[in-house]
């Protein structure tokens, strides 16, 4: 085996001489060899392997797995056979449980067989989910309400307490969205957006922290957005309230760790992408057109998410590929990710939907329509684009 020279460390006084500024180069004697394999220092030596170990670190493999496992996951799946017998027997109150995620949520705790506080302006439409949940195994308390008012917020609690003597999960749902140029946005249904969306959500947070201070737990679970983090064009009153949302439960579960408290109640925010429910039929808008999003999710991710979250997890949740690709970008990439956003809801709700009328929708008096989970809102959008597209080929 071939073999080349090897200098010792020590041998300071070799390097000296070989130098062409030391005076001793001229006596320079031939270098030390020390026999090593040409095998042992290729590796350092190869240019093209160095590189390619520059460009290509240790842990990027196992980086980019964690990360698709992150924004994929298995957070969106119902819950498996452990997991709802841990939900089984507990009380959840859900605010907002008369359409999408809080009927979603409502109906799929009666089939894990849990108790299921039913509170929403429809009380109606509240008794016909509570009949599912009786008729799945759950049981169900009906409380008609509105969440805009302390009072009826201070009824819901002291209902839920008088039926099963405590409250295991609290979730706020109830929302109303604005839509349309903020200036053409009617004051009065603004400030009902601010009613609903974010003072319902202090009135809820107050109650449910007040009662699991008193029993010793609970896990509050509070109904934000994509657009907590990345406030979308076309949606400021309502991207306000759900910005505001994040910031509370940030807040309270710093004073809970203050307060020792952290360890037996936590607050979450969910943060989905847009969603296929009948949120949008039931927002105010102002925009001239249908309401509209890009690649909405379904509903089913969230509602899994959301019970999920009551077991375990982060205080933050965003829910999707597409809320957390959106989180990721916006915490790095702030500006561009505003500005990407808006060119797509631009594209979607100003340019692509349909002609519609303004309407206050459900913001200041609850709609019949819009009742199930899940309202047919990517069906319309679709039947909408295809005739878009036939009335440009004429």
């Amino acid at each position: 085996m071939r073999l080349l020279p090897h200098y010792s460390l020590f041998e300071s006084s070799h390097f000296l001489k070989n130098s062409p500024e030391s005076p001793l180069w001229k006596e320079t004697a031939k270098p030390v060899k020390t026999p090593l394999p040409v095998r042992a220092i290729t590796p350092i030596t190869s240019g093209k392997r160095l590189s390619k170990a520059r460009s290509f670190p240790r842990y990027t493999g196992l980086l980019l797995v964690l990360l698709s496992f992150w924004l994929g996951g298995c957070a969106t799946s119902e819950l498996g056979s452990s997991g709802q017998k841990k939900v089984a027997g507990k009380t959840f109150v859900i605010v907002g449980a008369s359409s999408g995620f809080g009927r979603g949520v409502a109906e799929q705790l009666g089939a894990y067989k849990a108790n299921v506080v039913l509170a929403a302006r429809r009380g109606e439409l509240l008794e016909e989910i509570a009949t599912k949940i009786r008729a799945a195994g759950g049981t169900a308390l009906v409380v008609p309400m509105d969440i805009s008012k302390p009072k009826d917020v201070q009824r819901l609690t002291q209902a839920a307490l008088q039926q099963y003597g405590k409250i295991d999960v609290w979730i706020n749902m109830a929302g109303v969205g604005a839509i349309g140029r903020f200036w053409e946005i009617p004051i009065e249904d603004q400030a009902r957006i601010v009613d609903i969306n974010l003072k319902g959500f202090i009135y809820g947070s107050h109650a449910a922290i007040n009662q699991f201070k008193a029993q010793g737990y609970g896990t509050l679970i509070n109904m934000g957005s994509v657009e907590s983090v990345n406030p979308l064009a076309y949606h400021a009153s309502y991207a306000a309230t759900k910005g505001g949302i994040l910031n509370l439960g940030q807040a309270i579960n710093q004073e809970l760790r203050l307060s020792g408290l952290k360890k037996n109640i936590r607050v979450v925010t969910v943060e989905p992408w847009a969603v296929d429910t009948p949120f949008w039929g039931h927002s105010a808008n102002y925009s001239g057109k249908t309401a509209r999003m890009a690649i909405m999710d379904p509903p089913s991710k969230v509602v899994n998410a959301t019970i999920r979250a009551s077991l375990r997890g982060r205080h933050e949740k965003p829910v999707g590929w597409k809320a957390k690709s959106t989180w990721v970008m916006h915490r790095y990439l702030p500006r561009f990710s505003e500005w990407l956003s808006g060119n797509v809801i631009h594209r979607s709700q100003m340019r692509n939907a349909a002609p519609g009328p303004n309407t206050s929708g459900a913001a200041h008096e609850p709609m019949q329509t819009g009742r199930g989970v899940e309202d047919g809102v990517r069906q319309r959008m679709h039947e909408e684009n295809r005739q878009r597209k036939q009335s440009k080929n004429k």
